[in-house]
């Protein structure tokens, strides 16, 4: 399916996550105008925002700078910054002249600036809902400030629902948000409920024994992989735990992420001789299929209050990579309701150290499980990861937004 009218679109893509640049990379195959911005100092694996031989001459990326170390630890300094970020992402998208302007991933400040521009300017905005910020702002800073944190969770809880309200169209990547939308007075019909995915094109099943693998001593060992973000939502501890309890059975136990906690991490296994960790940074999405090669189990871990919040996309990767995954997060959450679909893994409840560790080790000593359950999860990412069907319904949303707003 292809929109007969050409749109002029600004996919305001805060992160610069695979599927999202994915997803512009072809709204512009189909002969829109696409400009994809992404900040360029936040911390988080990117997709492949360098240019493609098959790219479009209507696709365009643009890395915004804040010319300055973003401050992602210090609330009050953050706070400034993201605002700051808003008005830059909002100044270059009105330089573009779109019809329609997608929001993602931006901080509620940065996402205020960004949608008045667009208001200011009569054009269309959909507020790509991939996390609900303001539960996340009320339960953390309510647990380390007390009264004055959840005073601030409030406020961040009427700006998300006033921008939500204000968006021509919403979309959610999760039905369990649903509830939350409608009790913010966000109109049924404003909502398109539009899971995420992992782009097929980029993240394939990949033979352990690769040039990634040979150069961090990976290929003879079995490997344990997290990748991605570890941040408030995340336990590294358990990282650290699985570790240890693992090295008698001889398991691998590796990491590629950034920031204060996988720091900490990397600290504590060497002051606990703890050999089995390995620490590395974010990789290129370029080696990112050889990564996840690497890897035999795959891990990921979301608190059980942040699951309430917060869908992990790394479980969407680990499925195209075709790798069995151990998740301790809630079973409500989309992403353990898939592994199940799929049957692609185990789901442990947070905090259940001891079963997380016991789940791991025992497909560490199945091989043949381990490649039946990653087969069953590469087969369902087959099934609903491909990219047409998915821009199908962007594209029509699109349309129907740039219709509603000439109106």
């Amino acid at each position: 399916m292809k929109s007969n009218k050409a749109m002029r679109v600004v996919v305001a893509d805060y992160s610069g996550h695979p599927f999202q640049i994915e997803l512009s990379r072809c709204l512009a195959s189909r002969g829109h105008d696409v400009l994809h911005l992404h900040f360029s100092e936040f911390q988080t694996p990117k997709g492949s925002m360098a240019p493609q031989p098959s790219d479009a001459e209507s696709f365009h990326v643009v890395g915004v700078s804040l010319g300055a170390p973003f401050a992602k630890q210090k609330f009050l300094r953050r706070r400034f910054q993201e605002a700051k970020i808003g008005t830059l992402f909002a100044a270059r998208a009105m330089e573009f002249r779109p019809d329609i302007v997608i929001g993602c991933n931006m901080p509620l400040d940065a996402q205020l600036k960004l949608q008045r521009a667009c208001a200011t300017s009569g054009i269309g905005f959909i507020f790509w809902l991939q996390d609900i910020y303001s539960s996340a702002i009320s339960h953390y800073l309510g647990a380390r400030f007390g009264l004055l944190g959840q005073v601030v969770g409030l406020y961040y809880q009427n700006l998300e629902g006033r921008l939500l309200r204000a968006s021509n169209a919403v979309v959610a990547i999760s039905d369990y948000f649903t509830e939350t939308l409608l009790r913010w007075k966000v109109s049924q019909a404003q909502i398109n409920l539009i899971p995420n995915w992992a782009p097929l094109s980029e993240i394939h099943p990949q033979a352990k024994d690769s040039s990634w693998s040979r150069r961090h001593g990976l290929t003879d060992k079995k490997v344990a992989l997290y990748t991605g973000t570890l941040g408030l939502k995340h336990d590294p501890l358990l990282l650290l735990d699985l570790a240890r309890a693992g090295q008698a059975q001889g398991l691998q136990v590796t990491v590629a992420s950034e920031g204060p906690a996988a720091n900490w991490l990397a600290d504590q296994a060497a002051a606990l001789g703890v050999d089995n960790l390995l620490v590395l940074p974010f990789q290129p999405m370029e080696l990112y299929s050889q990564l996840l090669g690497a890897g035999d189990i795959m891990l990921a871990m979301v608190g059980a209050e942040a699951a309430e919040f917060s869908v992990p996309s790394k479980i969407f990767s680990y499925l195209a990579a075709g790798k069995p995954i151990v998740a301790a997060i809630k079973d409500s959450n989309d992403a353990a309701r898939m592994i199940c679909e799929a049957d692609a893994g185990s789901i442990t409840a947070p905090g259940d150290t001891n079963a997380f560790i016991a789940q791991v080790l025992k497909l560490a000593a199945f091989p043949e499980l381990c490649d039946r359950l990653g087969a069953n999860g590469r087969a369902f990412a087959e099934k609903h990861f491909a990219i047409e069907p998915i821009a199908d319904r962007f594209e029509a949303l699109l349309s129907q937004v740039l219709a509603e707003t000439l109106q």
